[in-house]
């Protein structure tokens, strides 16, 4: 009984201290990306809506299949912005009885949800262009060169929008590759129309379409991947785990290292739970800190909690 008392007192002063580090490490830099880039959101959002319809009311009137696609995919991103957007201020939200860790995991659902639209949109793309492959259309070449310059600028000007926080969370990555990649599909369409203009080919319309969603199906492949390990709580692509357990198991007093559980909360922020065996007893509240903010600003793992065991068989394989 004595030690099962003693092993609780441990548990509990460490979620303490665990706890503490946490909230210390949260004064020092988190990366809430899209909670900063609510005014980006929305440019985008507006920008890409008129250039969609825009666009495909030139396209249909033109007969140019690349800008119908290019439209669609436009509209696809523009769905995709407008879920990460409501995803990040939902991931704002405070937590409580229900949700205990509030609504950040749906930035996650929203990563999922814009990778499914880009395979919808590359299925129709890829329907109506196989179509015009074998029943080509007249196609005004130089509608399409004003329409895609138009499209280069409005879509790099909103690709800079989120060149800083690509890096940071999955979401904001997503946009820019997105609007990134629309900039140079739009550059594929106004070389298309000036092959078009000089050689009056009409295959090389559809043609184009073909390449816009091999760009497509190549940008979505990696979000989906990415979203879909995400969902399934995989340790992020920026964190090794070994290094964290090797850090965890090298700390003075520690013989073992188990329970080892790192996922993310969401596209942003990332947890850890883990139990260490220290035969010496607990080191006390500083030491539990100093790993919570070790964790954080080294292995970018901002939400931990540690438990100390006493009694347990020594790992052979901790590091």
């Amino acid at each position: 009984m004595g030690q099962t008392h003693s092993h609780g007192e441990q548990a509990q002063a460490s979620e303490h201290s665990a706890d503490h580090g946490h909230a210390h490490g949260h004064g020092h830099g988190h990366s809430h990306a899209p909670a900063d880039f609510g005014s980006a959101f929305l440019i985008g959002i507006i920008l890409n809506t008129a250039f969609v319809i825009v666009e495909a009311t030139y396209g249909y009137l033109s007969g140019s299949m690349a800008l119908v696609a290019d439209a669609g995919h436009n509209l696809s991103d523009v769905l995709a912005l407008i879920l990460a957007w409501v995803a990040s201020v939902a991931a704002k939200r405070p937590a409580n009885s229900r949700f205990t860790y509030g609504y950040k995991s749906s930035t996650i659902l929203a990563a999922i949800a814009n990778a499914a639209l880009l395979m919808v949109a590359i299925g129709a793309i890829l329907f109506e262009t196989i179509h015009r492959f074998t029943d080509p259309a007249p196609v005004q070449g130089m509608t399409m060169i004003i329409v895609a310059g138009i499209g280069i600028v409005i879509n790099t000007g909103t690709a800079l929008l989120f060149l800083r926080g690509r890096h940071d969370d999955l979401n904001i990555r997503g946009a820019f590759l997105h609007m990134a990649a629309d900039a140079l599909v739009s550059v594929g369409v106004v070389v298309a129309g000036v092959m078009i203009l000089l050689t009056g080919q009409l295959w090389i319309d559809p043609l184009t379409s073909l390449l816009i969603v091999a760009v497509i199906a190549w940008g979505t492949w990696g979000l989906a991947k990415d979203s879909v390990k995400m969902g399934l709580l995989a340790v992020p692509e920026n964190i090794s785990e070994t290094e964290v357990r090797c850090y965890l198991a090298s700390l003075p007093g520690v013989t073992a290292v188990h329970n080892l559980h790192i996922w993310p909360m969401s596209t942003t922020e990332t947890a850890l739970t883990a139990h260490l065996v220290m035969p010496g007893g607990h080191p006390g509240d500083a030491f539990l800190t100093d790993v919570s903010h070790e964790l954080e600003h080294h292995h970018r793992i901002g939400h931990a909690t540690i438990q100390v065991e006493q009694h347990r068989e020594a790992c052979e394989n901790c590091c």
